[in-house]
């Protein structure tokens, strides 16, 4: 066995036994039985002997790092679905995604018939300004091609630091065309409003980050302002809404309610174990509410629907959502990097958990096909969409008893 190797196996029994490394390299004692000493050191001799096969034999020369990367990876990702190891670049990613912000260029895409289009550039962005339009195909990134498939990686490509240059190729009207564009720190909004009709105002949250709640106590300000008096109604909808930052949808909730907890957790470490009420102050002054919700609702989505369902504050129209009940903590490690790990398991007011589960519409109502729009800027139509049309049924109905309870 080479020395490599060999260091590689100390490390790795010390890791795997829970014993410590004293600065000569030597093993402390341990108090884990001997059986299940012997057993760790088995399988920590296995890894070895794996990395070496590997290492000797693969088609590929490998990287010692990178070898180890990938087994650190495989440990926190066979955990669960949701856990997974994060190098520099995916954690700096996934802090800009909580924080609503980030250094790029500014244009909100998806993945359309095979191809990555611009769905809107952010209004005041580097693209909005260069004059990158609503449908353009976006085909380079830097002279580079990229693919549909790996839409992640392009947007990874369109990030930088600020300031800093990047070239964009767009296909418009069967031509491509290029736009030297350079990065800045862009503000990304999470809620899109408007009002429905004289009565009844409409937000739609695409996410949650440290600033939603912001954004929809603002929202309803503009929207009350708008209408010149306060609103009769809201639907909150979070149709495909894959959650985000816990202590936002805590927030979120806590804008509609007066009092009682909003979730609760459960989990091995004291940290992990929490309960959130709810404090005094409803922006809406008890005007009726409907969420919105779908398949694609998740997490955070989910600790709001569940909270303002069982606290009889809102209606819940749409069909059963996703069922993500567990909560994760993101870990910082040494240079740069993080793990994110499953730590809790959440619980809605009424001591429900809704992992595999998911909240349950009080009127089910299935999707009309093409809504709803994924993109915070997409036009609503009250009519097609069955989902909305319900709940604007429901909060005229609510409405009018809210308005003889008063």
């Amino acid at each position: 066995m080479s020395l490599k190797i060999r260091a590689i196996l100390v490390v790795v029994i010390g890791v795997v036994m829970g014993v410590s490394l004293s600065i000569g390299g030597g093993l402390l004692s341990s108090e884990r039985p001997a059986s299940q000493q012997q057993l760790s050191r088995e399988q920590a001799e296995l890894f070895a002997e794996v990395f070496a096969r590997v290492k000797r034999e693969y088609v590929e020369p490998i990287d010692d790092v990178d070898l180890l990367e990938s087994a650190i990876r495989g440990m926190v990702s066979d955990l669960d679905s949701h856990s997974e190891y994060l190098d520099a670049d995916e954690y700096r990613d996934i802090r800009s995604s909580t924080t609503g912000s980030y250094t790029g260029v500014g244009i909100e895409v998806a993945e359309i018939d095979n191809a990555i289009r611009v769905i809107s550039p952010i209004a005041g962005s580097p693209a909005a300004r260069a004059g990158i339009r609503s449908g353009d195909e976006l085909v380079a990134v830097d002279g580079k091609a990229i693919e549909a498939e790996r839409m992640q990686d392009a947007m990874s490509r369109l990030r930088g630091s600020a300031g800093s240059s990047v070239m964009l190729s767009v296909l418009r009207d069967e031509g491509v065309i290029e736009y030297e564009m350079k990065r800045q720190v862009i503000r990304v909004a999470s809620v899109h409003k408007e009002i429905l009709s004289d009565a009844y105002g409409y937000m739609r949250v695409n996410q949650f980050s440290d600033n939603t709640a912001h954004e929809l106590s603002q929202a309803v300000d503009d929207l009350q302002d708008a209408y010149g008096q306060m609103l009769q109604g809201v639907v909150l909808d979070l149709r495909n809404n894959p959650g985000g930052v816990l202590d936002a949808a805590v927030d979120v909730s806590d804008l509609f309610l007066d009092s009682g907890i909003i979730v609760s957790a459960d989990g091995r470490t004291l940290d992990s174990r929490f309960t959130r009420s709810a404090h005094r102050g409803d922006i809406l002054d008890g005007a009726p509410m409907v969420v919105l919700v779908n398949s694609g609702s998740a997490s955070a989505s989910e600790i709001v629907a569940g909270a303002l369902q069982d606290h009889n504050r809102a209606t819940v129209v749409g069909t059963h959502t996703f069922g993500k009940g567990l909560v994760q903590t993101v870990m910082p490690l040494s240079r740069g990097r993080a793990i994110k790990l499953t730590t809790s398991r959440y619980f809605t007011p009424s001591g429900d958990s809704i992992h595999e589960v998911g909240v349950t519409p009080d009127v089910v109502v299935e999707e009309t096909p093409g809504y709803p729009d994924l993109s915070l800027s997409g036009a609503l139509d009250r009519e097609a969409d069955a989902q909305l049309s319900e709940a604007l049924q429901q909060l005229q109905s609510r409405a009018v008893m809210h308005s003889s309870a008063q």
